[in-house]
């Protein structure tokens, strides 16, 4: 892991709102549905940066929060779906690879793990996303407080 100064962007896709607790239960869960409708949108292309942005949490990690599936968008260019802008910052970045959705998977894991120590950095719980580099290949960047 690494931390990195990141500007600010903004990202174009589907959205839903979900809890932890909704996306243990494959029954319940929300966001691989997400997933396969952004799939089906029409906003991938071979250009397309991916991102999911995780917004508006609730209560941190332990209440509702929402989540979009979604494409970077370029600079001026006018949003065809729902956006959000993911601030300006220091964010941790936590490298996944390999096999998807596993690794990332692992990847929340390890995210989890590192910030429940007592002299991890506080996390903002304002934006943190998922940059998609490859099929096998993703970082999980969480936002930092200042």
């Amino acid at each position: 892991m690494q931390r990195e100064k990141i500007a600010s962007f903004q990202v174009q896709g589907p959205t839903c709102r979900t809890t932890n607790a909704a996306e243990f239960n494959p029954l319940s869960g929300r966001i691989a549905p997400l997933w396969q409708g952004f799939a089906a949108s029409g906003l991938l292309t071979e250009m397309s940066q991916v991102f999911g942005v995780y917004f508006d949490y609730a209560d941190r990690h332990l209440a509702e929060y929402s989540v979009m599936a979604g494409v970077k968008l370029n600079d001026g260019a006018p949003a065809t779906q729902p956006s959000v802008t993911v601030p300006a910052g220091e964010y941790l970045v936590f490298d996944c690879q390999g096999p998807m959705p596993a690794a990332l998977i692992a990847g929340w894991g390890q995210v989890w793990a590192y910030f429940a120590q007592a002299d991890a950095p506080v996390r903002a719980y304002d934006h943190d996303f998922e940059r998609y580099l490859g099929l096998d290949h993703a970082q999980i960047c969480i936002g930092l407080k200042a």
